[in-house]
């Protein structure tokens, strides 16, 4: 089970620094791009639209998330599927 949270929180991750790369790549995006819909469902700390975070706290909050977004599904999981 701790392997598994591990990956959700790398994925949590990654996927804020794919979000991070493609904003210094494509330039900086506003709430106003279609793509942010995209960003706010798979970074949900990108929600604070008027406080500015550093990557660290983004990356940081992102992999928190995943983390716990996995704990969740795991323990629903065991519960669903006690012999699995």
């Amino acid at each position: 089970m701790k392997r598994t949270i591990g990956m959700w929180a790398i994925a949590g991750f990654l996927v804020a620094g794919f979000w991070a790369v493609y904003a210094f790549v494509g330039g900086p995006l506003t709430f106003t791009d279609p793509v942010m819909v995209w960003v706010q469902l798979t970074c949900p700390i990108a929600f604070l639209r008027y406080y500015p975070l550093h990557l660290s706290w983004v990356l940081l909050a992102n992999t928190v998330t995943y983390a716990l977004a996995g704990v969740i599904v795991e323990n629903l999981r065991r519960r669903l599927h006690p012999a699995g």
